[in-house]
């Protein structure tokens, strides 16, 4: 076994010819993370004879030195050497690059089960695609979003180059990948493999501006963005090349490694389990049923028999971006291999479905549906939050539903609390410890032992003076990074996720317009508010740019206007990723959860925000619904219609935006400001009417519906949040109630409902 102390001075005189207290931090943080890989050499995989295999286009993982020193239980060491000599464990940890692997929550949810699978001792791998690029880097100039290329990869990195590799044959093109691990460590237990598959012909100087490239240079491009631009054909043909490579190595890989085991291909199902998450990897059905009958001789129904036994399917959205369409044409160019094998699965279910074209997988327009394809050739399909999974069954996918009852089920997602407490919240983290015990950390559960000091006034004030250390620990950050000098006193109010329409970033915008227009006319709030958002938004999506055009354009006007800044600041962040999460979620106040009631289908910050002592302002949505049970009428505040309302709305097609607006003065003033003088004085006029249009004239996820009532419901958690004796029990309540949102239940409910693995 590896003495940490000794091993540590070895490696830095080995690697840099002197002692630890005389390297430089960048050169500590290679010794740490050698350090680190030499510890997990002493770890085993987990393995036995099921293993399940998580596909997914996105793992985003962030960085991993802190966590994988908490899960191997040697951080506190690490940091007592380092600053016996001298050095700062924080600073060594900025020096490592955050992995480009995913975007928003569908690929930290991967990240959360990759710990869950490793720590629950389940024999489990991740398959995805080595993004060199990721999806972007986001800045800012002339307050709008500009993409630049999201550099990671380095020569000394987590990433471990295998022995593998496989052909992988498109309609124009023979490519071979290379396999490349990265071993995720469970908390006190064994490792699992996320292999990342890449080509070894990619050419990262094709992207010359910006994340401008070539996207018919398969051969150079292959792995260089995730979700590459699909405004056009090519970046929609270039997706399905995507897919198809990462599907067309998860299945020979797990052929092969069904082959060394010795175990018999008829009998897949019985020691394979493949999660499909969500849509991108759902080629893996038909092309696992092309390898069993083209290359083992397989009959085709033995092989669909098999197959279908095999597949699972996790749906996270109803939005029809997500259930992916493609034209078969495209196909046919991509993967005509797939063509045949997809037809036939296709005729089989118009055939037996002849009168139900909701269920067909090839359409009247000649559009495959692949979540039709998972549902009817999996045998579980699970939604990710107990009103989305209602949602699924009652409305959405009521016609599948109704012909599979058996197959559908709820997984109430959950995140990894080693992440998102332990290392992102170690004051946290220490008080619960020396407070409730150490349990939680492997039973979230337990976190409920926090109950009992709901009217300790120490154990109260104790959880608010760590909040108050993370909040100005947020303040330095926020002057570093972004310039902007903020009120640690003030109410932090955050929200940070994908911009989407949905999830209504543009309604916290008219708030803050709201806000600034009340200041102005002299009623000031007792307290300073200070609003933080962080964002990227899809290149492609012209309407979500332009809500980061307007909450930038706030930012400038608010921040810079002496009568209204002292009572009200806007912060939207650059480049949120996991590390900005890990300093913005222990730091926030107020949890921002405001998606249009049936749009948001779980969400997980909101879980995050939770654990740390947040309280939520939401809609009746997604994780929320569960919140809200948890916790209570008085410990969460809830606004806006509920999801069956909007439901009948979309079916009624009796939603008018303007209605809204002609009605109310409070909204109409608000949306009007978009187009003032003071926001054009800032801000671009083709962005600015062009969002204003889009709340008149369109509106789709509702906002002018819910506006009023959020309005109401934000200036009462404000007002509320200086009864500092109630805030702070909220806050402690929350956190006590968290543990039902660890993955490692959520993990422990796949595995006994869908995998089924020793």
């Amino acid at each position: 076994m590896i003495k940490i102390e000794e091993h540590f001075d070895k490696l830095a005189r080995k690697l840099y010819g002197r002692p630890i207290n005389q390297c430089t931090t960048a050169e500590l943080y290679h010794v740490v993370l050698q350090l680190t890989k030499d510890l997990m050499e002493e770890k085993k995989y987990n393995d036995g004879d099921r293993k399940v295999y998580y596909i997914s286009a996105e793992f985003l993982i962030g960085k991993l030195l802190s966590n994988n020193l908490i899960n191997l239980g040697a951080y506190d060491e690490v940091e007592k050497i380092l600053k016996d000599n001298g050095k700062s464990l924080t600073e060594i940890e900025n020096e490592e690059p955050e992995p480009s692997l995913g975007n928003g929550g569908l690929g930290r949810l991967a990240a959360c089960f990759m710990d869950s699978i490793a720590t629950l001792g389940l024999p489990g791998a991740g398959i995805g695609l080595n993004y060199h690029y990721g999806l972007f880097h986001q800045v800012f100039k002339d307050y709008l979003q500009c993409a630049e290329k999201d550099t990671w990869i380095e020569k000394d990195s987590w990433l471990k180059k295998t022995d593998v590799t496989f052909d992988v044959k498109f309609g124009d093109r023979t490519v071979k990948s290379r396999m490349y691990d990265i071993d995720v460590v469970g908390y006190d237990s064994g490792m699992s493999p996320l292999h990342l598959f890449d080509i070894e012909t990619l050419d990262e100087s094709l992207v010359k501006d910006g994340i401008n490239f070539d996207k018919t240079a398969i051969d150079k491009n292959l792995t260089l963005f995730l979700y590459p631009d699909d405004s056009d054909e090519a970046g929609n043909l270039l997706r399905i090349y995507q897919q198809y490579f990462m599907v067309s190595n998860g299945a020979q890989l797990i052929i092969k490694e069904m082959k060394d085991k010795g175990f018999d291909l008829h009998e897949l199902d019985k020691h394979v389990a493949i999660q499909i998450n969500d849509t991108h990897p759902t080629m893996v059905i038909p092309e696992l049923i092309r390898i069993l009958t083209q290359e083992e001789e397989f009959t085709m129904d033995d092989a669909i028999a098999v197959v279908s036994k095999t597949c699972a399917y996790t749906n996270h959205t109803i939005l029809a971006e997500a259930l992916e369409k493609w034209p078969l044409a495209y196909l046919e160019k991509v993967v005509p291999v797939l063509v045949p094998i997809i037809k036939e699965l296709a005729n089989r279910i118009k055939k037996a479905h002849k009168d139900n074209s909701k269920v067909w997988i090839i359409d009247d327009e000649k559009r495959v549906h692949m979540a039709h394809i998972d549902i009817h050739y999996g045998y579980s399909v699970n939604g990710v939050a107990a009103i989305h999974t209602d949602i699924l069954k009652n409305t959405e996918l009521n016609c599948f539903y109704k012909l599979y009852p058996d197959k559908f089920n709820n997984k109430t997602n959950g995140i990894t609390f080693r992440r998102w407490l332990l290392e992102c919240n170690r004051p946290l983290a220490a008080f619960l410890d020396k407070t409730i015990g150490t349990s939680y950390r492997k039973n979230a559960d337990d976190l409920e032992k926090l109950l009992e000091q709901k009217d300790n006034k120490a154990v109260l004030d104790e959880i608010r003076a760590i909040k108050d250390q993370k909040k100005a620990e947020l303040v330095k950050v926020l002057k570093e990074r972004e310039g902007v000098d903020i009120d640690p006193n003030s109410i932090f109010d955050v929200q940070v996720k994908r911009l989407h329409e949905y999830k209504r970033q543009q309604m916290n915008a008219l708030y803050i317009i709201h806000k600034y227009l009340e200041i102005k006319a002299g009623k000031k709030p007792k307290r300073p508010i200070t609003c933080i958002f962080g964002a990227k938004a899809a290149p492609a999506y012209v309407i979500a740019r332009d809500i980061i055009h307007l909450l930038l354009v706030l930012q400038k006007i608010v921040n810079n206007d002496p009568e209204v800044s002292p009572y009200l600041k806007v912060v939207m962040v650059t480049n949120y990723n996991v590390d900005y999460a890990e300093k913005l979620i222990p730091a926030c106040d107020v949890s921002e959860q405001i998606s249009l009631a049936s749009k948001e289908a779980s969400g997980t910050s909101n879980m995050k925000f939770m654990l740390n002592g947040a309280v939520t302002l939401g809609t009746d949505d997604g994780a929320n619904v569960e919140i809200h049970e948890l916790v209570g009428d008085d410990n969460i505040y809830i606004f806006g219609v509920d999801s069956d309302t909007v439901i009948k709305h979309y079916e009624k097609a009796d939603y008018v935006s303007k209605d809204y607006y002609k009605k109310s003065k409070t909204i109409k003033e608000a949306v009007d400001f978009i187009i003032s003088k003071e926001a054009l004085a800032v801000g671009h006029k083709e962005n600015l009417e062009r969002l204003y249009n889009e709340l008149l004239n369109k509106d789709w996820f509702m906002t002018l519906l819910d506006l009023e009532d959020y309005i109401k419901a934000k200036d009462k958690i404000f007002a509320d949040f200086e009864d500092q004796d109630k805030w702070k029990k909220m806050m402690l309540i929350n956190i006590a109630h968290a543990g039902f949102f660890s993955s490692d239940r959520t993990i422990a409910e796949y595995n006994r409902d869908i995998w089924k693995l020793k």
